[in-house]
């Protein structure tokens, strides 16, 4: 599986929903799911459950962000 990033927003004023493309997550936040909670839903896609315990790392299969596995 390839990451790309996501095109440059032509307005840097302008902060399009879940932007973020790295978030950092702790154990207590699993089973993990996208898009997790606080993110904007209005215009994301369904939530999708995404195996991050085997590698401690994995990308979303929609939007493409990127998670990561600290410990707590």
């Amino acid at each position: 599986m390839s990451y790309q990033k996501p095109h440059k927003n032509p307005d840097p004023d302008l902060k399009t929903p879940n932007a973020s493309l790295r978030v950092d997550i702790g154990r207590t936040d699993l089973p993990l799911h996208c898009p997790m909670d606080g993110m904007s839903l209005w215009n994301s896609h369904p939530r999708v459950f995404i195996p991050i315990e085997k590698n401690g790392h994995a990308l979303c299969p929609y939007c493409g962000t990127y998670y990561v596995l600290k410990d707590d």
